[in-house]
């Protein structure tokens, strides 16, 4: 079965194609510098860093000591990482996958 997102559209497949078109953290962080206020990224940010503390079974009291995200937050990242589309988990899967190759290498 293929994915259907709710958000999908013109605009948005541009943005994902746009962000699959990005090839290092630089450009990343150029990217994100022109797209994003300080406050969305650095809420971006702190929703990352929650699910990966999540999937690494943290709890919630370290998780928002050490991200300063709030329960709310928290518990709609877990919400997602539990029942979502999978976005959290398969990127931090796949990053999880790069860190061991590299750690091989």
């Amino acid at each position: 079965m293929v994915y259907k997102s709710r958000m999908e559209g013109p605009d948005a497949d541009l943005l994902c194609d746009a962000v699959m078109s990005l090839q290092n953290r630089e450009e990343c962080y150029r990217f994100f510098d022109d797209l994003l206020t300080t406050g969305e990224f650095i809420a971006l940010s702190q929703r990352i860093a929650v699910a990966k503390m999540l999937v690494n079974d943290e709890k919630y009291n370290d998780i928002a000591n050490q991200t300063g995200a709030s329960t709310a937050t928290i518990s709609r990242v877990k919400r997602c990482v539990s029942y979502g589309a999978d976005g959290y988990v398969t990127v931090l899967n796949r990053l999880s996958e790069r860190n061991e190759n590299q750690d091989e290498a």
